[in-house]
């Protein structure tokens, strides 16, 4: 008996399994020649298993900090040798006398329905603003380091991802409309999947009663150009994951600087922009607080203010 062929994986099934888009799968095959995936008798890309364990190696590690031209030359030995660049350091009282984040994150892995109660109610507790500070974004810090150790499953990234995007959705539409200026388009490019960043900044400028449209995630940049214009936004807010490549994000960031009329500023946060050279009128975002201080300085120079 001939021994059965080893098993390849569908793009998709890599994409779900190393939370690596398609588009930068496709980004470092042609730019690094890795990874290498065969063709099926549709024609469509298959990965062999080696190359999905060094992908998922490798997402860990850009996590971590890593950039992928180091990476994509090593095999899964040298990989995995590699040192952690952060350690993991959770306070277990950082909510003020409520649910702690080692017990939030305990939650995620073993007890879905208390995770989202415990959230709802910390919400409830805290407050919009105090709950996205102390809660969601260092939760969110803390699920993406575990998952970069191997401590969490892509599923228990993905429940705690749509768990707290829903009830910040939720929470972001009971705000009363202030609809002050400016109005904000909030969105991010093709290939970047992950949002809960962007919708905890929405969450921010729309408590300092900035007017926001979201377009969700993976918006195509001509469709972010007519948006902007038909919408009249005075702010175009991208955000980019660490896993982003890039140069990928520096060309569409020029790109659609070019493309807006030179009225609209640009605002581009995340980890993803953080080894950027700057770009002329585009503007870096590093952390939620930078968004709320770039919102202040754009309306003191447009002589706009905050509801009373």
């Amino acid at each position: 008996m001939s021994a059965d062929p080893p098993p390849t994986f569908s793009i998709a099934a890599v994409e779900r399994d190393t939370r690596l888009s398609k588009d930068v799968l496709r980004a470092w095959e042609k730019r690094y020649g890795f990874p290498s995936p065969e063709r099926d008798a549709n024609g469509e890309r298959c990965y062999p298993a080696e190359q999905v364990e060094r992908l998922r190696l490798m997402s860990r590690l850009i996590e971590q900090g890593y950039r992928p031209g180091t990476l994509v030359r090593m095999q899964v030995a040298e990989l995995a040798a590699l040192p952690p660049r952060h350690s993991l350091r959770l306070a277990h009282d950082s909510t003020q006398g409520g649910a702690s984040l080692d017990g939030l994150l305990d939650a995620v892995r073993h007890d879905p329905d208390r995770f989202g109660h415990t959230m709802r109610h910390e919400l409830a507790r805290q407050g919009l603003e105090r709950f996205v500070r102390r809660v969601a974004a260092p939760l969110t810090s803390a699920v993406g380091r575990r998952w970069a150790e191997g401590k969490l499953g892509v599923f228990d990234e993905h429940l705690f991802t749509e768990e707290t995007t829903r009830i910040l959705r939720q929470a972001i539409a009971a705000l009363p409309r202030a609809g002050q200026p400016p109005r904000i388009l909030m969105t991010t490019l093709p290939g970047e999947t992950h949002g809960l960043g962007l919708m905890m900044a929405e969450a921010l400028l729309a408590l300092d009663g900035a007017s926001c449209l979201s377009l969700g995630t993976e918006t195509p940049l001509d469709d972010i150009v007519r948006a902007a214009r038909v919408h009249a936004c005075d702010i175009v807010a991208l955000s980019f994951s660490s896993a982003y490549p890039a140069r990928q994000a520096g060309t569409s960031l020029r790109q659609l600087r070019l493309a807006l009329p030179g009225s609209a500023a640009i605002w581009a946060g995340g980890a993803g922009v953080a080894s950027l050279a700057p770009i002329p009128n585009v503007q870096f975002l590093a952390s939620l607080d930078d968004g709320r201080h770039a919102l202040a300085a754009w309306r003191d120079a447009h002589g706009g203010a905050p509801p009373g």
